[in-house]
This record gives structure tokens, sequence and C-alpha cells, in this order.
């Protein structure tokens, strides 16, 4: 995507307030952006109604605000956007590539064998639903495509997606659009270039190359930052119960941010004010100084 300007986002889930390892995708995404004189833009993974918790959101644009944190244009939010969702699923059915499937988690665990991320997908429902059966989801199928692109931090990942993850929810019966879907269609639709993102979706890449691919949309440049881990080799998050940044108090957090991504911010900037930090931080900003692992664990 030679010549054409930077354009990156940050795009959590409101599920909860923003942690720590939040924050590190955040800042990452931010001073590679502004290094480059880009745009940074803001999006509401959102396309899951019951996961997201009231008033989640506002706070997580608050605390982006209190942080220092300026953003491009209007924050868009998945759960507004179910038309242009549907319409690429209407494009994949139209390509043969969608399957509706009636197999339950336990039945796919059953019969499926281990792969990247939980059990491969069989292939059950791939030639019809069975007559008792009735859809709980809708499968891109996956056929034996290689894909193959290089990170600009983690390096040369390659996947055969039909050995690797199987053929891959994109639609719930519940009328919910996954995540895989919904990401690459937003990709497209903000004409994301860059995405500097955790390496907990760095295995998700994948899928979402192959559907750019099926409808027709740019591969943006990938960067994948190393997941923040507790002292238990735990990723940060919700479930782990990660304490949320504080923006009463933001500087410790982002200097602590920097440190953890190897960019040596000396001990006094914590003690200055936000427009401070982030004139050092964009002063100095090393991407070749990024630590090349998927996860690190936070110090202290």
């Amino acid at each position: 995507m030679s010549g054409i300007r930077y354009r990156g986002r940050f795009a959590p889930s409101p599920t909860g307030p923003l942690h720590f390892g939040s924050l590190v995708a955040a800042v990452g995404s931010y001073l590679e952006a502004q290094s480059r004189g880009g745009e940074w833009l803001v999006r509401m993974e959102d396309p899951d109604p019951p996961r997201v918790v009231p008033g989640a959101a506002d706070r997580i644009l608050a605390t982006l605000e209190a942080f220092g944190f300026d953003w491009d244009g209007e924050v868009v939010c998945q759960g507004r956007r179910a038309e242009a969702y549907h319409a690429a699923l209407h494009a994949l059915r139209k390509l043969g590539r969608i399957y509706p499937c009636g197999c339950s988690r336990r039945e796919i665990a059953d019969s499926g064998v281990a792969g990247l991320e939980g059990f491969v997908y069989p292939g059950t429902c791939r030639d019809g639903l069975a007559a008792d059966r009735a859809a709980r989801t809708l499968r891109l199928r996956t056929d034996n495509e290689v894909v193959e692109f290089r990170d600009g931090l983690q390096g040369r990942v390659c996947q055969r997606l039909a050995d690797d993850i199987g053929d891959f929810v994109v639609y719930r019966a519940d009328r919910v659009f996954c995540y895989q879907l919904a990401v690459v269609v937003d990709d497209g639709a903000q004409g994301i270039t860059h995405v500097v993102r955790g390496a907990d979706l760095l295995d998700s890449t994948p899928r979402q190359i192959l559907l750019q691919r099926l409808l027709g949309l740019p591969t943006p440049t990938y960067l994948h930052l190393p997941v923040a881990v507790n002292e238990s080799g735990e990723k940060l998050s919700k479930q782990t119960l990660a304490a949320p940044v504080e923006p009463q108090d933001p500087l410790p957090a982002l200097v602590a941010v920097l440190r953890f991504l190897n960019q040596n911010p000396p001990e006094e900037l914590a003690e200055g004010d936000i427009a401070g930090f982030w004139r050092w931080a964009l002063a100095h900003w090393d991407p070749s100084a990024l630590p090349p692992v998927r996860i690190k664990r936070v110090a202290g």
C-alpha cells in the first residue's frame, strides 16, 4: 500500500475500562501513526451486545482524553454497522464460501483436532445440514488456502487455514456478526493502511487477510506488539482482574508502557506533564527497539 498516507487505528472492546494491556496497544499504535505523520482513528469493537458493559465506551474515550490521546474523525461503533456486515456476508455467499452449521462446541471438541485456537472444525456441515439440525452459525469455507504475511515485529507468519483453524464462524444464530468479518469490513471502509495491535490477534490475521482477498479489500501492513501478561503468565484482561488505568494520574502508566516497549524513558518523565510526555515519546519513538516477542511480563 505504498504511496497511501498512513492511517492507523485503536479498536478497544467496550467490555470494561482500559487496563495496562490495552494501553500498550493504544500508545504503540498512536506513536507509530504520529511518527509517520499519519492519522489515528478510534473504533469501538462492540458487535456482540451481551458482552458490552453499559457506559464502558464513554469511559474508555474519557480515559484516552485524560491520557492525552488526540484521535482523528468520529468514533465508529461496530454495533451500528450491521448493514455493512450483512452486505459483506451476502457477497461471500454469492462466492459460494458461506454455509450453515448446526454443530455445538461440544460436538466439535469431540470430533475435531487441536489447532492454533481451540479445536479445528472438521467440516461436518460442509455438504449440508442434517435433517434434524437447525443452523447455529454461518461458517466461511477455507478450502486449502495458505496465507502468509510478514509482520512488522513478529516476522513471517504462515497458516494453512484448513489445517490450523478450519472453516470459521462469521455469523451467529443470535444475529451477531463475528469479529473476523466486522474488523475486515471496518478496516476497509475506514481506509486503514497500518494495524498496530497486540500479538494475541496475530493468529487471527491470516483469516482476516483471506476475507480481505475474497471481498476485494486491501490488506494493511501489520505490526503485533507483545501482549502484557501477569506473573502467572495470564494476559491482562477483565477476566484476569487486570486493574484499570487511572485517568486521574496518567503519567506513571504511560511511562510504564514506554518501558514495556523498550523505549527507555527517563525517570523524570513521570514527574512532568502530559504534553511533555508526548513530546518526549514522539521524539524518541524507536520501532526497532520494540521487543520481538508475543508475550512479555509486566514489571513489578
